[in-house]
């Protein structure tokens, strides 16, 4: 079973030295855009930030997916960073339909001031 996840992982206090290894390993285990630096919730420590979507695969949950992706990071850093994900699963998000009538469109029109017919 494969399903389609947005995935956004901040990493932070790693190693300045270790930023390509980490950057690297993190891409192997998920297409993830370029990552941006940032800071802590204080605004404290260094931190690298990136989003990428694709599929977990083969039943894989997003707890396991946080434990494959921090294992790889906190290799790649030699020694423990705090890696934070954020997974979001866009096969179920919610969505709201936004859809305006024609009484909207003739009271936006004549609000406009042109009717364009």
């Amino acid at each position: 079973m494969s399903r389609y996840y947005s995935m956004a992982v901040t990493i932070y206090g790693h190693k300045p030295n270790r930023k390509k290894a980490i950057v690297k390993a993190a891409k192997e285990e998920w297409p993830f855009a370029p990552f941006e630096p940032g800071a802590d919730e204080e605004g404290n420590h260094l931190a690298l930030w990136s989003r990428g979507e694709s599929n977990l695969c083969g039943g894989e949950s997003e707890e396991e997916f946080t434990t494959r992706l921090s294992r790889a990071i906190w290799e790649a850093n030699g020694g423990y960073c705090r890696v934070a994900v954020d997974a979001c699963c866009l096969e179920d998000t919610p969505t709201e339909r936004h859809e305006l009538d024609e009484d909207a469109y003739r009271r936006l029109a004549g609000k406009a001031g042109n009717s364009r017919e």
